[in-house]
């Protein structure tokens, strides 16, 4: 536990971790060597400084090297949010991801039931009556013969339980927000992925550059971590390496703009029942 001591004395003192110090940081809270006052103090340090691109790429690895991850091919792709942007909408980003699977491109979704909203990605397709304790070892071949498979995060991700209880009491935004979309079981190198804040757009595409990512749109339209119909979007785009930044709107699409009331959601029964009247 002394381990950590250091790191925090220097993120008190307003520096800025490497990646590796940050891998080694986030390794050894995920190997519970950690208290819940250092956790939290690292948490909060970085939280009120801002967390660097490196510290972000950094603990993704950790979390990487600690997951249960599984096969999938190599044109496989992640949809999914950070979350956290307060709107109640409904669960665009499943929706997405069963149209992208249904067009033939194998979709390892990434997500959780609800943190700060009513119904997670999770507790949707929960009430679709999909089941999420399927074998991991058997999550592969979900994916072949369907086209899309959900991998729940904690999960795949049971070292992050280390730190579920500082997360709790903090009870405000901590770099793990930002992380989940980066770690994915699949170890996908394709995904759109939504932002709750425009200004995390080019840090999370610049990590998932370092991280070995190909192809991915990072999003966020009229406050949402998504792409929005009531409005341009903005959109960091990252293509082999090279990170472009411009905005979508709905008529890009041919679509007719809708205000944001349209896609209000409820209770994960609602959510789910709006999402087999769209399909």
């Amino acid at each position: 536990m002394n381990s950590l001591k250091p790191i925090l004395a220097r993120l008190a003192a307003g520096e800025h971790l490497a990646e590796s110090e940050a891998e080694a940081a986030f390794g050894v809270i995920m190997a519970g060597e950690a208290t819940p006052a250092q956790i939290a103090g690292l948490l909060m340090a970085m939280r009120v400084r801002g967390e660097t691109v490196a510290e972000m790429t950094g603990a993704v690895r950790a979390m990487r090297a600690r997951m249960i991850a599984i096969e999938a091919p190599p044109d496989a792709m992640d949809i999914v949010g950070t979350g956290g942007d307060a709107s109640g909408s409904l669960n665009i980003s499943t929706a997405t991801a069963m149209v992208v699977a249904g067009c033939g491109v194998p979709v390892a979704k990434h997500g959780n039931r609800a943190l700060s909203s009513k119904s997670g990605a999770a507790d949707a397709l929960s009430a679709l009556g999909i089941g999420m304790e399927t074998p991991i070892e058997r999550l592969p071949a979900v994916l072949a013969e369907a086209g899309m498979v959900f991998l729940l995060a904690p999960r795949h991700h049971a070292a992050l339980r280390h730190a579920g209880g500082a997360r709790v009491e903090l009870g405000t935004r901590t770099i793990f927000n930002l992380l989940g979309p980066l770690a994915n079981p699949a170890r996908v190198t394709r995904q759109l992925t939504g932002a709750f804040s425009r200004d995390w757009l080019r840090p999370m595409a610049e990590a998932l550059s370092r991280l070995g990512t190909t192809h991915a749109w990072v999003v966020h339209g009229q406050g949402l971590d998504e792409l929005a119909l009531s409005g341009p979007s903005h959109v960091v785009e990252l293509r082999e390496g090279v990170i472009r930044e411009f905005t979508i709107s709905p008529a890009d699409a041919g679509l007719a703009e809708a205000p944001a009331e349209a896609i209000r959601g409820g209770e994960p029964a609602e959510n789910a029942a709006a999402l087999l009247a769209l399909l």
